[in-house]
């Protein structure tokens, strides 16, 4: 008895624990509308071989698995910094000027990262672009280390949002 009763609080104290550490699941959303087709900013950005064409921080891009534009390929990315990110195609719709990646791994401080890129007319020759995505912090303790917390993790990602679409917007317009 002495050991069920031992052996319960220890399963217990170990699942308090391990829920209390898991990440919770985080978001980011950022959009700009621009002042041209939707047809010609989704020409801008359809090529998944090709971030580095809309995106400053990204320096290239290189297929590593699959065929460009088709689920399931993979992508390097290499940034600005010497850094380097993996991604997989989840789903491609041209006709729906919409895709949807996840990352596989990489530098930024994130993972469980899958995100979506849509382009909608946006009334008389302008557009809307929506980036948005949902992924959970790396660091899954407790207490996160300095800058690995909740708040940096969408701040990261946002930024990296808002940097692609701002840059769009200019090329595009």
């Amino acid at each position: 008895m002495k050991y069920s009763l031992l052996l319960a609080s220890i399963l217990i104290s170990t699942t308090f624990n391990t829920f209390a550490d898991e990440a919770k699941n985080l978001s980011a959303h950022e959009e700009v509308t621009i002042d041209a087709p939707s047809a010609k900013v989704w020409a801008k950005i359809s090529n998944f071989n090709d971030l580095g064409a809309w995106h400053p921080a990204v320096k290239s891009t290189e297929i590593i698995t699959g065929k460009n534009n088709k689920v399931g390929t993979e992508r390097l990315l290499t940034l600005q910094d010497g850094g380097t990110i993996k991604e997989k195609l989840l789903a491609y719709n041209a006709k729906a000027k919409t895709f949807k990646y996840a990352i596989v791994e990489g530098v930024l401080p994130v993972t469980s990262y899958v995100s979506t890129v849509t382009v909608k007319p946006a009334g008389k020759g302008k557009s809307l672009v929506v980036w948005k995505g949902t992924f959970k912090r790396k660091d899954t303790s407790a207490t996160p280390a300095e800058g690995q917390d909740d708040a940096t993790a969408v701040k990261v990602i946002s930024s990296v949002y808002r940097g692609g679409l701002d840059n769009l917007k200019k090329i595009s317009e």
